[in-house]
This record gives C-alpha cells, structure tokens and sequence, in this order.
C-alpha cells in the first residue's frame, strides 16, 4: 500500500543534523576560527580528545625521587602530560613578599614566602632527569617557567610548549620573551579580567606568536564550586578564537567533568602523591585513584557527547519494537471490510503502521481476514 511505512526505522527527513562534535558542546565557535594547537603529538582543537595535564607542581617538596614517583602517577592515571614549575626563587620573590592566605594555612606563617619556595627550588641539571625519565615513560614534560632565566632552560631542553602561570600575565616584559621563542603558549587567566587577558594575547600574538591556548583559571586554593565560573570559557574562545580549557583548583572531579562537557579542550588539575603532605598544594590535589577517576570520567563524558545527530542508537530499536505502539485491528474483521475508525485500536508493539497514519487507512478494504487486536500491514489492504 502506497503511502505506508513500517513504524520501525526512522526516515532519514527525519533525522536532525546539530554542529555539536566532540568537545564543542557549550563553546560554539565555528572549527573553522579557532587555530588548532600541537603540544607535542597532542592537538588542542574542536573534535580532539581533551589535553590532560598533571599539575606536578611543586609537590615533590624538593625530592627529585618524588618527582619521578609523580611521573609514574601521572602516566599510570591517563594524563598525556605531567607539568612541574621552574624557578629560581630569588629571581620570583622578594625578602618581604607576604605568604598568601591559603599557603599560611597550609604551610604556617613561621617563615616568608621566599624561604617556603626556596626549599621547593630545583637546580637545573633535575629538570634534565625528569625529561629523560618522561620521555623513558612515555608521557610528555612540561613545566611553568617564573622568570626569564627559566624560560632560558627550558628552551634549551626542548619542551613543546610554554605554560603561563597566572601571576604572569601582566608581566609584559616575560610575556615577550617567552613568545619570541615562537613555541606554543597554554596562559593560564586566574586573577584577570578580560581586558587584561586582551592585553596579554595582544603582546604575545605582537610578537608574532600566535599557537597560543588560554586556559579559565580562578586563583584560590581551594576554588569553592560557585567561584568555577566556567562559562568563562566561552567568552574565551569567542573573543580570541584560540583553544581553551580550565585549570581547576576546585576539590574533587566534578567541576573539571563540567568543563569537559562544556567544551574544554585543555583540563589542568594538580596532583600529588598524599593530599596529607606538608607543603602549598597538596590539599587543592588529586590523589593518582582520584586523578585516574577524573581521566575517566572525562573520556566517559567526551564519548557521552557524541556527534550531534538525533537518531535512535541501534540499541535502541528492540526497545522501539516493545514499547511504542502501532494501528491494530480493535475486533476481528474480515475480507473486504472497510475500515472505520472503530475498527482501528492503537496497542503495543511497535513493528506496524504507527498511529499517525490512522486517517490513512480509514476507508481503506481488507483483502483478507485479520484477528482482533492483529497489527496492520500495508499488504492487507487493497
């Protein structure tokens, strides 16, 4: 019968088409606008899985075996890259720069910010350790250069990318200098607004460095959910057109799965061996189960966001055949019956003609005889 289709498998004019990949949930900036990024033999960009970077820090507390024991956990829990700092203290802090509340809390106020940092400071020849160690692991190095000296050494060790710490991105002059490298760029943004993170893009990209990622970042240890702001992160992408993400000082996975979901393509979280640890950064951190649920849950939510079309899954048609409804025969009828509307009853399963074809089929003839409560084919009528 012309004009009849089986309610099972949905027309394709009816499938509607979404520009929603992979990581582009909430962002909505056309691929398009938005550079893509190569950190290495990851790319920051809409449709590639999301950059997990493990915020080594300093919770190694000054051991270079706790540094490795880092690595080890940022590779065993999934991140593609672990990231330490790089500093000469003297270089950072003056004598009589303050501790700031949060590292009062977590370290005392019995000495200065200097001499906390100081006990925190690597000589250059560890950096080089660690390197070989990651690139032996399999997982890549990187780290947060404070000053200029910094940014000296990890040039010469070849890292792939240049991450900014928040502090920094008034600090034009260190900005220039680390964008003349012509290396990409991950600027963290806690503490600004946007015309300061506008002035900072336009020093960097004046230097003629445009492989640049911007990452949402709210400067307090730990970040109360409420503060997370993460819409943030679309006005990033949409007023610089770069590859964005969040750095999360927020306790626990939630609020990084958020930022997943809403696009991100960069997640930063700190990790450390034992939350209990002396030391600035251990409290706001991931233990490595708890950083390998988080790497999880974000491959979970990117697989979750799918590609946009609204279709039924193939799972879903035997449930389609149980629990809609198709046209059925409200009463034993038979051969050359036309039928009217008391003949057509609308009953489970869902394998015939669905119930927006009822019009359709009164006044139509029976070319055989049907049982009471029988689904309707095109085939039975003439």
């Amino acid at each position: 019968m012309k004009g009849l289709r089986p309610r099972l498998g949905i027309p394709e004019e009816r499938i509607v088409e979404v520009d929603m990949t992979l990581n582009a949930a909430a962002i909505e900036v056309s691929a398009t606008e938005v550079q893509a990024v190569s950190i290495g033999p990851y790319k920051l960009a809409k449709g590639s899985p999301c950059f997990v970077i493990a915020e080594a820090g300093v919770n190694h507390n000054g051991s270079p075996e706790m540094a490795f024991r880092l690595v080890d956990a940022a590779l065993g829990a999934g991140a593609q890259a672990v990231k330490f700092q790089t500093f000469v203290a003297e270089q950072v802090i003056s004598a009589t720069a303050p501790k700031a509340a949060y590292q009062r809390e977590t370290t005392g106020s019995g000495e200065s910010q200097l001499e906390m940092v100081k006990k925190l400071e690597f000589p250059p020849g560890v950096f080089a350790k660690i390197q070989r160690y990651c690139q032996t692991a399999g997982i890549l190095f990187l780290s947060t250069p404070f000053e200029e000296m910094s940014a000296d050494l990890l040039e010469s060790l070849n890292v792939p990318a240049f991450k900014i710490p928040s502090g920094e991105i008034t600090n034009f002059p260190f900005l220039e200098h680390v964008a003349r490298k012509h290396r990409p760029m991950i600027v963290s943004t806690g503490m600004a607004d946007l015309d300061e993170v506008r002035a900072a893009v336009d020093v960097i990209r004046n230097c003629g460095n445009s492989e640049l990622a911007l990452l949402h970042c709210v400067s307090s240890y730990p970040t109360r959910p409420e503060n997370a702001n993460l819409l943030a992160m679309r006005t990033l992408a949409q007023e610089f057109l770069v590859p964005v993400g969040f750095s999360d000082h927020t306790l626990g996975i939630e609020v990084a799965l958020a930022a997943t979901a809403l696009g991100a393509n960069v997640i930063e979280k700190h990790l450390t061996l034992d939350k209990t640890l002396s030391g600035p950064d251990h409290r706001a951190s991931l233990e490595p189960d708890e950083f390998a649920s988080m790497v999880r849950g974000i491959r979970n939510v990117e697989s979750a966001l799918g590609d946009g079309r609204k279709r039924p899954v193939p799972e879903e048609l035997d449930t389609a055949a149980v629990a809609r409804k198709s046209l059925v025969s409200a009463r034993a009828l038979t051969r050359g019956t036309i039928l009217a509307a008391e003949d057509i009853a609308i009953r489970r399963p869902g394998t015939g003609l669905a119930p927006v074809m009822r019009p359709q089929l009164i006044g139509r003839r029976l070319v055989r005889d049907i049982a009471e409560g029988e689904v309707f084919k095109s085939e039975m009528f003439s």
